[in-house]
């Protein structure tokens, strides 16, 4: 079984009591919805890694306000055609991030198909990664007095 590690940065923005999320498509194909964000580039730093991905993903530039914690998750990836089991091993910088500028628009070409704004009341209805809740857990959690 091949072994990947897997190094990504996310933020979680909220505004007006409403979150910004992607959707992606799952392993299996399922549309669900993700905090945006993604894979750092080696050499990468990981407040850049956030911000980029947020640009890419939703159009809007951030401002990265604070490290709200890591997340860690460890599970085994089926056989794709050709290609070998995979044991992926995800680190997951989660940042809080606030809108500075741009515009809401979808991704092209990447690996979201949209991006929207959900009522913190909703999410739970949402077909959704588990780390969407660990995000809004640790979001809920801060101290917001400290950046």
């Amino acid at each position: 079984m091949r072994r990947k590690l897997r190094v990504a940065a996310y933020a979680i923005c909220v505004r007006d009591d409403h979150v910004l999320l992607a959707r992606s498509p799952g392993w299996d194909g399922t549309l669900e919805w993700v905090l945006p964000g993604g894979g750092m580039e080696h050499g990468e730093d990981p407040y850049d890694t956030v911000v980029r991905e947020l640009l890419e993903e939703t159009g809007y530039h951030v401002e990265v306000a604070g490290l709200l914690g890591v997340s860690s998750s460890r599970r085994s990836l089926p056989r794709r055609g050709l290609r070998a089991p995979v044991d992926l091993h995800s680190v997951r910088l989660l940042y809080e991030a606030k809108v500075v500028g741009g515009e809401l628009r979808f991704e092209v070409g990447g690996s979201t198909d949209m991006a929207a704004w959900h009522d913190l009341d909703a999410v739970s209805g949402l077909v959704r990664i588990p780390l969407v809740d660990a995000a809004l857990r640790m979001w809920r959690e801060r101290d917001p007095g400290v950046a």
